[in-house]
């Protein structure tokens, strides 16, 4: 049973559902509501018996509009304001270092600050008519920390381009740019997400959590420095339990019984 008032959380089949419950706001970003997510994937990253996170939306044409603008325009000090940005980034590392693989479920539009979280989960999932942008541009101001993720995503010319002109593009376009993984029908958006959530949650968690790792520290080495600090995580990968389980279970032909170890 959940217990935040601005998110809904639930823990099934070692698969962990974050979704956002704002849907008077369209999920804004509020302090309340990052605080409360960021709790939330502390929490399943600590829980031995989460595998796999999903975040998802129960709004039902919008994943989240973005950050709550009216705090932009609030009186406070700079350092306050400074001080008030700082649960965003801390949750897209935390996503990054959760040990964990995580889905993104945008069952509605991923805009702005969201479109931040959708990147810095592992897979992306859409379902048809959503609609993924930076729109910030046009209320003048600029996705600063977005754009971090944007253009590690991205092409520089295409993420420029979605950065300044702040247009919105379809969920078959963002699968073309390299935003989301895949489109699903409405009919099948919700069997899709569990499918992959299911895969997930039934590969070895040691195995995931290294690998997980491996692609998060990896991701910005040159070459050589990337390939040398693969190897050594590969020298772990093949001390595990687990990796012996997953050959004999191959050669024995039968479903492998996972330790984490």
């Amino acid at each position: 049973m959940s217990a935040f008032s601005t998110l809904r959380y639930d823990v099934a089949d070692g698969v962990a559902t974050v979704a956002l419950d704002q849907p008077d706001t369209r999920n804004a970003l509020s302090v309340e509501l990052l605080g409360e997510l960021e709790a939330a994937l502390l929490a399943a990253r600590a829980d031995p018996e989460v595998r796999v996170v999903v975040l998802a939306s129960t709004h039902p044409t919008v994943f989240s509009s973005g950050a709550n603008l009216g705090a932009f325009g609030a009186e406070a000090s700079v350092l306050e304001k400074h001080a008030g940005t700082e649960l965003l980034p801390r949750i897209f590392v935390l996503l990054g270092e959760l040990g964990k693989p995580s889905i993104c479920a945008a069952s509605g539009h991923v805009l702005a600050g969201a479109l931040g979280l959708a990147l810095s989960c592992d897979l992306v999932i859409a379902r048809e008519g959503a609609r993924f942008g930076a729109p910030e541009i046009g209320v003048g101001t600029f996705p600063f920390m977005v754009s971090a993720l944007l253009i590690r995503n991205v092409g520089r010319k295409r993420a420029t381009e979605l950065l300044l002109l702040g247009e919105q593009i379809s969920a078959e376009e963002a699968v073309t740019l390299g935003l989301a993984n895949r489109v699903l029908s409405p009919d099948a958006f919700d069997a899709g997400v569990a499918e992959w959530a299911a895969k997930l949650a039934g590969r070895s968690p040691a195995i995931i959590k290294l690998g997980k790792d491996a692609l998060w520290r990896s991701a910005d080495l040159d070459l050589e420095d990337a390939l040398d600090y693969l190897r050594s995580q590969l020298a772990l990968a093949l001390s595990t339990e687990d990796i012996v389980e997953g050959v004999r279970a191959f050669f024995e032909k039968r479903p492998p019984v996972w330790t984490g170890r």
